[in-house]
């Protein structure tokens, strides 16, 4: 399973819920199969996504926020799951694609591809919903079916990036763009 396919599944999955997806390779990735106002990008600031993410679910109550986030980002801030799960927002899933690489800097690997599980380590940081998938037909029934809740989901795919153009906006349209939709909400 590679994470371009997963991303698309997730994407398929959805419906006006905000994305907030990690820096690199899958924010290029999820700009070419579905770019959307409700879409923000990260460009450049590695590790942060699932802090972005807890701050948007919990300013915007009302409205599901999916993090898309990787393992060699999510290593780099372990703490956010701890936050997340002690403050328990009940709108947000945190979804990471394992890939056991850095996969945006050339495929160093991560320590999940020796002895670290981040499975173990979001129970541990107190997640009570903790969802792996391993199919990648399993991604929309499962996402779906999710409700209401503070979620982490663990998905476990083969190194590699799609090639894919850049994400062509620039990060102050980026950002006014996502400010616009969310402060709608």
């Amino acid at each position: 399973m590679k994470r371009y396919d997963v991303i698309k599944k997730i994407v398929q999955s959805l419906d006006d819920e905000i994305i907030i997806c990690n820096l690199g390779a899958p924010s290029r990735e999820l700009y070419n199969i579905k770019d959307r106002n409700e879409n923000f990008y990260m460009l450049g600031s590695m590790g942060l996504v699932s802090s972005i993410s807890f701050g948007v679910a919990i300013s915007k109550p009302n409205k599901r926020v999916i993090c898309i986030d990787g393992d060699g980002s999510l290593l780099m801030n372990l703490g956010s799951l701890c936050t997340i799960a002690n403050n328990h927002p009940q709108n947000l899933t945190v979804i990471t694609i394992d890939n056991s690489s850095y996969g945006s800097t050339g495929d160093q690997k991560t320590y999940t591809s020796n002895k670290t599980n981040l499975e173990v380590i979001a129970k541990g940081a107190g997640f009570e919903s903790i969802i792996v998938i391993k199919k990648v037909e399993d991604i929309i029934p499962r996402l779906k079916n999710l409700g209401v809740g503070c979620h982490f989901v663990l998905i476990k795919v083969d190194p590699g990036n799609a090639q894919v153009e850049n994400v062509p906006l620039l990060p102050e349209e980026l950002k006014e763009r996502f400010m616009k939709v969310i402060s709608r909400e």
